[in-house]
Parts: C-alpha cells; sequence; structure tokens
C-alpha cells in the first residue's frame, strides 16, 4: 500500500485530468453514439432530425479530447510519451475517424449525389472512434509493458480479445447515450424509434459488461487483487444497478428526461470503479501520479494558464452552447443551408 500522499499541484492535475475524461465520454458519447445509431435509421427524415439534435454541440464537444491531451502533455509528459508509443495505431485512428466525422457531416448536405458515401463515412468514423478508445481502456485495465518508464511492447498489444470485447462493449454503451440524447431532444416518429432501441441497447451494455467481468476475473487481471483489497469499490457495481433500473423505469415510464440522465449515470459509477482500483497509479501498476507528474515549477505554470483560465472558459462555453440549444429540435432541423455561413437551422421547444 503506497502511503505517500500526493503533493496538491499533483492531485488538482489528477482531478482535472479525470474531470475532463469523463466530462469527454459524456458529451462526445453520446454524439458519437447517435451516429453509430444513424447505421440502424434509414428514413432521411429521421436523419436530419438526428443531425440536428448533435449539431449546435458536436465539434465543441471533442474539445475535451484536446484538453485531455494538453493536460497529459504539460502534467504528465511521461504518461503522455507511454500512451503514444502504447497506443499509438489507435490514436491515429481515433484522430482519422474524428475527422471523417467531420467532413461527413458537412458534406452530406452540399453533395447530395454521394449523400449515401458521407452517411457512410459518419457512421464509420463513429464506430471507429468509439471502439478504439473502449480497446484502449481494455488495454490499460490489461496492463501494458512499461520498463523504466518507457514502453516496451509492440504496437499491437493493444489489441487483444479483452480489449476487443471492451472495444465492442463501448460501441454499445455510446449507442445507448446516443438514444437516450435522441429521446431528450427530438419529438415524434424519432422519438418512438429511439425509445424502441433503448431497451435492446441496455439489454447489450449489461451484456458486455457481465462478458468482460468474466473475462477479468478468468484472466485473473491485477485488477481483480486491487477489487478484492478494496471491498468498498463494489459499491458503484450497486449503484450501476440502480442506475440500470431508473433507465429501465424512465423507458416504460416515457420521461424523456430520464434514460440519458440514467445511461450518463452508468457511466458515471463505471468511470469512479475504474478510477477506485487505479488510484494513486495512472500508468496501472507501473507510475503513480507522483511518479510521473511534471516539477512543481511547470505545474504551477500550468495552473495559471490552463487550470485559471482554458478550463474555466472551456466549462463556461459548454455550458453557455448547452444552455442556448436547450429543449426539442424540430423536424428537418438538421438540414444544413446552402448558403456560405453554412448556417444550421434549429427551434427550441
Amino acid at each position: 500500500m503506497i502511503e505517500h500522499i500526493p503533493s496538491s499541484l499533483v492531485l488538482f492535475w489528477s482531478a482535472v485530468l479525470a474531470f475532463a475524461i469523463l466530462v469527454y465520454v459524456l458529451l462526445d458519447g453520446f454524439d458519437l453514439g447517435v451516429g453509430i445509431l444513424f447505421a440502424l435509421n434509414r428514413d432521411e427524415a429521421h436523419r436530419q432530425q438526428m443531425m440536428g439534435a448533435i449539431a449546435p454541440v458536436w465539434d465543441g464537444n471533442e474539445t475535451w479530447l484536446v484538453l485531455i491531451g494538453t493536460t497529459l502533455f504539460g502534467a504528465f509528459p511521461v504518461v503522455y510519451a507511454i500512451f503514444l508509443a502504447a497506443f499509438y495505431l489507435p490514436v491515429a485512428l481515433l484522430l482519422v475517424a474524428l475527422i471523417l466525422r467531420g467532413v461527413a457531416f458537412e458534406f452530406r448536405y452540399k453533395d447530395k449525389r454521394h449523400r449515401w458515401l458521407w452517411d457512410l463515412g459518419f457512421v464509420f468514423g463513429s464506430i471507429v472512434a468509439a471502439f478504439v478508445q473502449g480497446a484502449a481502456i481494455g488495454a490499460m485495465v490489461a496492463g501494458i509493458a512499461v520498463q523504466d518508464g518507457r514502453f516496451i511492447g509492440g504496437p499491437f498489444d493493444w489489441l487483444t480479445p479483452f480489449s476487443f470485447l471492451c472495444g465492442l462493449g463501448l460501441v454499445v454503451g455510446y449507442a445507448l447515450l446516443g438514444a437516450g440524447w435522441l429521446v431528450l431532444k427530438s419529438e415524434g416518429g424519432l422519438r418512438d424509434w429511439a425509445y424502441a432501441w433503448l431497451p435492446w441497447l441496455l439489454a447489450g451494455v449489461i451484456g458486455f459488461v457481465v462478458l468482460a467481468l468474466s473475462a477479468t476475473f478468468i484472466g485473473d487481471l491485477e485488477v481483480v487483487r486491487r477489487w478484492l483489497a478494496q471491498p468498498w469499490l463494489f459499491v458503484f457495481p450497486l449503484l450501476a444497478g440502480v442506475a440500470a433500473w431508473g433507465l429501465w423505469r424512465g423507458i416504460q415510464a416515457r420521461r424523456d428526461w430520464q434514460p440519458w440522465l440514467m445511461a450518463s449515470a452508468l457511466f458515471v459509477t463505471a468511470f469512479a470503479m475504474l478510477a477506485g482500483s487505479f488510484w494513486p497509479w495512472i500508468v496501472p501498476y507501473h507510475l503513480t501520479v507522483e511518479e510521473a507528474a511534471a516539477p512543481a515549477a511547470s505545474l504551477r505554470f500550468l495552473f495559471y494558464g490552463i487550470g485559471l483560465v482554458v478550463l474555466p472558459v472551456v466549462m463556461i462555453y459548454t455550458g453557455v452552447v448547452y444552455w442556448i440549444f436547450r429543449g426539442k429540435v424540430s423536424a428537418g432541423a438538421g438540414e444544413l443551408q446552402t448558403t456560405e455561413d453554412n448556417s444550421v437551422s434549429t427551434d427550441r421547444a
């Protein structure tokens, strides 16, 4: 047991990193989920509504991914170096997928003759982005090969049966978030369609969680010993069960706010379980947050720049955008106008 308590600056940047990852997963998770669900709905009117539901926020959601990378590079440079070396291919695939999504989002309205191609790119980019994130998480849980602060494994070490399972699980999980968001933001036929998919997606998430936990215990991974040594962590699976029950009740009662909120609660409990299982490791079983942190002078310098300026601005910007575009999206709101400013027509209820 490591008894040394990290400095206040290290704790601050650990909290910022954890917060940014969680917010990114919740926000970009639902718009990636809408892209995944795009493949299951061929109705063009519904697809326009789906685009309208994420149009004002999808690019802003990815700001949190930039903040994650900046925090790692500045506050935990050793982790940044290890992560890029271990996950070079997943990171490259993630960036390509996000670029493809952005291009497809804009071009599907300008190039109607090839709209099917841009729709395919939007779906493919969403699935790939979700999958590589889940696979990377699975690889971190299983542990990566690190020695003397350097990654010593191969370029495909991240892709194992366990990480593949985690990747598929996150694809379904993001789709669940996306369906909850569509229920919250849409009306009419699309809302009914999303409600119809929610029970299946919830069942899929539960199934993947059971499979992942079974594989974790069968594989006798190090994280299992962490769980047994800290039994208080099992409160999070119980809370996840409460969230799943709340999601099911929200589906039955047709309370539009409840599915997305409860699906988000599922992700929060899973994140808290992982964070509690790893703490104080930032690279599981190899480097603690204190060992991986930049010098105190660097952390202090970053605090005045990112901590007091950038982070509050990003939080305020995110809150304002979601407040302005609150309410339901009307049918046809996803259609981009063919004007030079590419404005998006949305209506608030």
